[in-house]
């Protein structure tokens, strides 16, 4: 499909050392083209557009300044690099963004040598920006290193830690600070434009590194005095103070849509020959196309939309939402219990909790993008008789996994966890599918590990966590739609550790956990069409396990299989190490695990990928006659 806007400057441009051959005067033009065709390709497909808009000046200014790809360029996060694909040689292919067998909607090593750093969470790229830069003076050579990181992603506590590290190290590292929301910077225009250029030139940066080199040989006390005094100066005509203090040059605030300011301030810190410094941009999300600008979140994530309009597709399916209906259940026992609080970690409307803060705006936390912190706040509510409820994706909660053990876990905190995007994501692909959190969980002592088959089940189960008061506990649940299965009026808790049967057979049982469960049903339709009695239960819970059920389940049943939407490792390792210590699988019983298969796998359709990894109907029936001894194609034909 090609998306090309009516364009002239960009059909010139295959790389970046193409965009380097033209004019100054011709990168306006070149930025004007770069943003209308982000917006038609994102149309089509979907994806993250307000936080590229924001960066396409930036964009063609670094590409234009650095010497890409010899100059390491890394995107934190990779939302804003959708206008950095254009330009590096992926323009034809934007078309299948985010799509089966394309590209990806983030920064990835093996797609592009100008992606030297994959960044589908946020707050990595200092870090890994440091790391190629002390790589490149151990080795002598000679490039620059960019990360870009926006503001939001200066939340987290990594991207400080990295700071500190790179200013007591003093390697040569440029660090630009995307500030699109206008929460750190002072007021920009001329002046501030102006007092970072000559801040950032090499004769004040030289006087600068001079005057400290001198000061090193006064008195400690003196050296200490007079250095502050000189960057509280500064700091109060410029601002950085804080940045200056973990020790980066900092440069600005400047225009990040002004090309005029930007080249003269980023070709000053690519030829200083100085340590880390600090470049803070102002820009403004979705900047450039008027839905963006004005709605409220900048059109941060959208599905395929109308360019005339900015009006989205709607979904055509009628069930609701995993996310909303969490959000409608906490709702419901928030409003029973005045002790429930809710906390997410920057994502409010992700998580559902955009909701429940509505209702309850003094119960409801936004820490940033700060997962460990959120997990620790949450066991100190939780020492205080509230009622914690942490709603994080499955693939952010791997980022706290050493609070989930040290702080909450081992204490024994009823911290409950609302764990959404379990399973595979789709267009997200392998950086947010959520594979590994039944693995990573089931492993703690005392630790309670649901997983929703469908709405219905998910409502009881948040009632459930509102009544585990001894203990933490985890809710997994998927992205998108339910199942459409009749809805309780309110939720009511189940009794903790014990499964329920579907549907009675004799020869063949098939065990869920999680939503494969509508699978498995269908599976066991096709089964007995062919003449294999089935038994479909759900777990309901991977921990504790419903030990009665799998070792009936094991005696009465010629093959039993276990079927999840996680990892190797998981509710399917529990359940063999259950029947191996009661000496179950000794008795004869073919016993066989569905899991995700062992790969990263790339992105594409929910349906698609479940397939590919043989956790759909027709994968379930094939699993069952591999145990059997047969091949499930020719069991069909012969019935045919």
């Amino acid at each position: 499909m090609d998306l090309r806007a009516n364009t002239t400057l960009l059909d010139s441009i295959n790389e970046p050392a193409d965009l380097r051959k033209l004019d100054e005067g011709s990168l306006r033009a070149v930025a004007d083209e770069l943003r209308q065709e982000t917006i038609e390709a994102v149309s089509h497909t979907g994806g993250h557009l307000g936080a590229g808009l924001g960066v396409v000046e930036l964009t063609v200014a670094l590409h234009y300044v650095f010497d890409t790809p010899k100059d390491k360029l890394i995107w934190d996060v990779g939302h804003q690099a959708y206008p950095h694909k254009i330009l590096t040689g992926r323009r034809d292919r934007m078309g299948t963004l985010r799509q089966g067998g394309g590209l990806s909607g983030f920064t990835k090593r093996s797609e592009s040598p100008y992606d030297p750093f994959g960044a589908a969470h946020s707050s990595t790229s200092i870090s890994a920006g440091l790391g190629m830069a002390v790589a490149r003076d151990l080795k002598g050579e000679n490039f620059n290193v960019v990360a870009v990181i926006g503001d939001g992603a200066m939340s987290a506590g990594m991207a400080y830690e990295a700071m500190n590290n790179a200013g007591a190290r003093n390697e040569r590292l440029i660090v630009i600070l995307n500030d699109n929301d206008m929460s750190i910077a002072p007021p920009v225009g001329a002046m501030s434009a102006y007092l970072a250029r000559l801040g950032s030139g090499r004769t004040y940066l030289k006087i600068r590194d001079v005057g400290k080199q001198l000061t090193k040989h006064l008195p400690k006390s003196w050296d200490r005095a007079i250095t502050r005094a000189v960057e509280h100066a500064r700091g109060y005509v410029m601002g950085g103070t804080l940045f200056e203090e973990l020790g980066f040059y900092y440069c600005g605030p400047i225009d990040g849509h002004n090309l005029d300011h930007l080249l003269p301030i980023l070709r000053n810190v690519r030829d200083a020959e100085i340590g880390p410094i600090l470049v803070h941009v102002v820009t403004q999300k979705g900047k450039g196309y008027a839905p963006a600008e004005t709605s409220a979140d900048k059109y941060h994530g959208v599905v395929k939309f109308d360019v005339a309009t900015g009006t989205q597709a709607k979904s055509k399916g009628g069930a609701p939402q995993y996310t909303r209906v969490f959000a409608d259940s906490l709702i419901k026992e928030a409003r029973k219990d005045d002790k429930i609080v809710a906390i997410t970690a920057a994502m409010p409307s992700g998580t559902g909790l955009d909701l429940f803060e509505k209702e309850f705006p003094n119960r409801c936390f936004d820490v940033g993008i700060a997962e460990q912190h959120a997990v620790t706040f949450a066991g100190g509510l939780a020492t205080q008789g509230f009622k914690p409820f942490v709603a994080i994706y499955s693939t952010f909660l791997q980022r706290a996994y050493d609070q989930v053990v040290h702080d909450i876990a081992i204490q024994s905190l009823p911290v409950r966890f609302a764990i959404d995007r379990a399973g595979l994501v789709g267009a997200d692909g392998p950086t947010h599918a959520g594979a590994f959190d039944v693995a990573y969980l089931g492993c703690l002592p005392n630790f309670v590990l649901m997983a929703a088959a469908d709405e219905a089940e998910m409502v009881n189960m948040v009632a459930t966590q509102a009544a585990i008061n001894d203990r933490p506990s985890a809710l997994r649940y998927p992205r998108g739609e339910g199942t459409g299965v009749p809805m309780p009026a309110e939720g009511i808790p189940l009794e903790i550790g014990k499964g329920r049967m579907l549907r009675e057979g004799h020869k063949v049982a098939l065990l869920s956990l999680g939503t494969r469960l509508g699978e498995c049903l269908k599976a066991a339709d096709e089964l007995a069409a062919l003449g294999l009695s089935t038994t479909v239960a759900d777990a309901r819970f991977a921990k504790p396990l419903d030990t009665d059920l799998v070792l009936r389940l094991a005696r009465d049943h010629e093959v039993l299989v276990t079927v999840e939407e996680g990892s190797i490792g998981g509710f399917g390792s529990f359940v063999l190490q259950a029947l191996a210590e009661h000496g179950a699988l000794d008795a004869g019983c073919k016993v066989r695990c569905l899991t995700l298969p062992d790969v990263f796998q790339d992105q594409d359709t929910p349906a698609a990928m479940y397939a590919k990894a043989g956790l759909d109907a027709k994968g379930i029936v094939t699993k069952v006659f591999e145990a059997l001894g047969k091949d499930a194609a020719a069991e069909t034909i012969k019935l045919a």
